[in-house]
């Protein structure tokens, strides 16, 4: 009989694999977290001191000037307003849509899947082009308005891949059970699977939110003139592309002015652009290694 169980004992190729694991994720640490801290640095310096681009990880002179800038530019207030809400609204559509799509086309009774899903492909791999796209929202009504940032991209044919993947990984015997009680598709949908979805619709619901809160392209070709409808990546991308470099005086007093350079005002922007992503990510983080791993497991 055992008496416990036994120890394995780490040869000296084990220990030689741990040491060089560590020291290449520490080492790769540093190296990711290095731009971020620099930049952050960097939006905190005073003007003075953000000329000689001389910094490392600490600022000096902290000030909030570069922050003050950004925060009252014109359009940011609305920019912000919008930013949110196509980021929410469009995030949640995009993954119903996309769900229920997947859904669709990963049952093995549906006649048009093969079709359906070799036309999906297709899609990303070749498009119309601007101008086509633009003369199709012109024609749709959607330009100058809210919508043009919600259906276009309502549907993408890699996140549709992504759950149809996980979807069929899923065992056919919690359908079968749903539907010998009686549960129709669309109970099976919202009862059954997407229950058991949720590390994969985290993954698709971040991918579409980062999108979302990331654009300004579209914010520039459809509602350029709309001030209304604007976002505050492109408020930011017009801040950035209209920024000089610039030194501070010093008045008759002999005190020299707080003025805000390039590179503060830029590392202030990314900053405050990252920040809402970066508090997002811990809530999601649970599911999206499991997503990460669609299909690795089947029955």
């Amino acid at each position: 009989m055992f008496k416990g169980k036994t120890k394995h004992k780490m040869s000296r190729w084990d220990w030689a694999f741990v040491i060089c694991n560590t020291i290449f994720l520490i080492l790769f640490c540093i190296v990711t977290l290095y731009p971020v801290l620099n930049t952050l640095a960097y939006s905190f310096t005073d003007s003075s001191e953000a000329i000689l681009k001389n910094i490392h990880l600490i600022p000096r002179k902290p000030t909030l000037a570069a922050y003050k800038q950004v925060f009252e530019m014109k359009g940011f207030q609305r920019g912000l307003i919008i930013t949110v809400s196509r980021t929410v609204l469009g995030s949640f559509l995009s993954l119903f849509a996309n769900a229920l799509l997947a859904f669709i086309v990963s049952r093995k009774n549906f006649l048009f899947k093969k079709s359906l899903s070799l036309f999906w492909v297709i899609t990303m791999y070749a498009s119309g082009g601007l101008i086509p796209s633009v003369i199709l929202m012109r024609y749709l009504h959607l330009t100058g308005t809210f919508w043009v940032y919600i259906f276009p991209g309502l549907v993408s044919a890699f996140n549709l891949l992504v759950l149809r993947t996980y979807m069929n990984s899923l065992p056919d015997s919690y359908e079968e059970s749903a539907q010998l009680d009686g549960a129709g598709h669309l109970t099976v949908f919202t009862r059954i699977i997407s229950p058991l979805c949720k590390p994969v619709y985290a993954t698709v619901f971040l991918f579409v939110a980062v999108g979302h809160w990331n654009s300004w392209f579209d914010a520039m070709v459809y509602n350029r003139l709309k001030e209304k409808n604007t976002t505050l990546q492109y408020e930011l991308q017009k801040l950035l592309s209209s920024l000089t470099q610039l030194n501070p005086t010093t008045t008759s007093e002999g005190k020299t002015e707080n003025m805000t350079t390039e590179i503060q005002v830029r590392a202030a922007a990314t900053i405050a652009t990252m920040l809402p992503i970066i508090c997002l990510y811990p809530f999601l983080q649970r599911y999206f290694v499991t997503g990460l791993t669609i299909g690795g497991v089947k029955e």
